[in-house]
């Protein structure tokens, strides 16, 4: 197991990760952009850092990145904003990291990406499928993967499906609503626990330069898991309009489950855990 590991994004992902790295007795620094949130950091162990990248960093926060960047492995958990911030921020962003990693001590880095750079094909895509970026958010994050693999150290892209599990719920955010059109368009969700279990499993082989798409086995229809969690939490059920469904993709996630050797412990979306 890697002994030093620095996380650029403490959110909803980056913060459990890391505490579950600490419980393997591994070294752990955490970014964060909000000077508030760092008590909350140094209080689950995690040394914390003050990181603002707009896109580029604030000059007196130069220091602190090699500070946090002295570390094995660097795990990049910061999701692009591509409405709020324009296609070019979160690629910016990464280029100013990378820029700084060629004298540091970080030999990996691992990329937590998204399934949103396939296009909604109608059919199953795996990590072979040509990509061009077909849509801003697309775009922004096949550039931010090329600089990942440009920087000249070994690398993992992680495309993660929806992240569930805890709070996120998906019935919870479609409750009561009307007319909608993708009840029969099948999930491509990922549980939080798995998307960390897999960063450690990762952490402890030695094939790395691999795109991997993280995503549970099986796909149930929207629908499906929207009533489940009706009936689970009491959301009122969403209603939905008659006509064609909307375009769809089906994720593979066959070469990581084959590669690691790794049974998933949420393999379908309708048997995730919630915390609400």
């Amino acid at each position: 197991m890697i002994q030093t590991v620095s996380i650029l994004g403490c959110g909803w992902l980056g913060l459990p990760l890391g505490e579950q790295l600490l419980s393997e007795n591994t070294q752990v620094r955490g970014s964060t952009t909000r000077p508030e949130k760092s008590a909350l950091l140094a209080e689950a162990g995690i040394q914390p850092f003050l990181l603002r990248f707009q896109p580029h960093l604030l000059p007196e926060h130069l220091r602190e990145l090699d500070i946090f960047l002295a570390c094995r492995l660097l795990i990049i958990a910061i999701p692009p904003q591509v409405e709020k911030q324009g296609e070019a921020f979160h690629p910016a962003q990464i280029e100013q990291l990378t820029s700084r990693l060629k004298d540091t001590p970080v030999k990996k880095i691992i990329y937590v990406s998204s399934t949103s750079v396939y296009p909604e094909a109608n059919r199953e895509v795996d990590e072979s499928e040509p990509l061009t970026g077909h849509n801003g958010t697309s775009r922004a994050i096949l550039r931010a993967e090329q600089l990942i693999q440009n920087s000249e150290k070994d690398w993992i892209i992680l495309r993660c499906g929806g992240l569930m599990g805890y709070n996120r719920i998906p019935g919870k955010y479609v409750a009561g609503r009307k007319g909608l059109t993708t009840g029969d368009v099948p999930v491509n969700f990922v549980h939080r626990d798995d998307v960390i279990a897999i960063i450690q499993v990762i952490m402890r082989q030695p094939q790395w330069n691999q795109i991997y798409n993280v995503v549970a086995p099986e796909h149930p229809v929207r629908r499906e898991i929207y009533a489940r969690n009706a009936r689970e939490f009491g959301y009122p059920l969403p209603g939905y309009a008659d006509g064609a469904a909307e375009d769809y993709k089906v994720v593979s996630g066959s070469k990581l489950i084959r590669d690691l050797n790794y049974p998933f412990q949420y393999p379908n979306p309708l048997d995730f855990t919630y915390t609400p």
